[in-house]
């Protein structure tokens, strides 16, 4: 079994920061994708960013530029250094981890509760 857990949401004002961290535990096999998705009420979910074990990382053309994923893969954690927030950032971020052993397996966090309002 994996858990996962997010932690730093909050409220920020607009264009300022916030800084997400995940960190994983249990059984968790190299290599593995981490990364983050958010959902805004009544939107689907979608995908923020991603990191690879390689480093490799993938955002979504509404976050490049302000929003940053990182990883420390000794600790099996995760971070997203957020700046220049903006309303529409307003949502649930979700941390994953991907992993494939014969088959894909996903994990999800419980969801932090990010806030952008004036």
């Amino acid at each position: 079994q994996v858990h996962v857990v997010e932690s730093g949401g909050g409220l920020v004002q607009p264009g300022g920061s916030l800084r997400l961290s995940c960190a994983a535990s249990g059984s968790i096999f190299s290599p593995y994708v981490m990364g983050w998705y958010r959902q805004a009420p009544g939107k689907q979910r979608e995908l923020v960013a991603r990191i690879s074990s390689g480093g490799t990382t993938n955002y979504a053309d509404s976050v490049k530029g302000r929003l940053t994923i990182s990883r420390d893969n000794a600790k099996s954690t995760v971070h997203l250094q957020m700046n220049s927030l903006k309303p529409e950032d307003t949502a649930v971020y979700y941390c994953f981890l991907e992993m494939t052993r014969t088959t894909l397996y996903i994990y999800w966090g419980q969801g932090t509760q990010v806030t952008v309002s004036s």
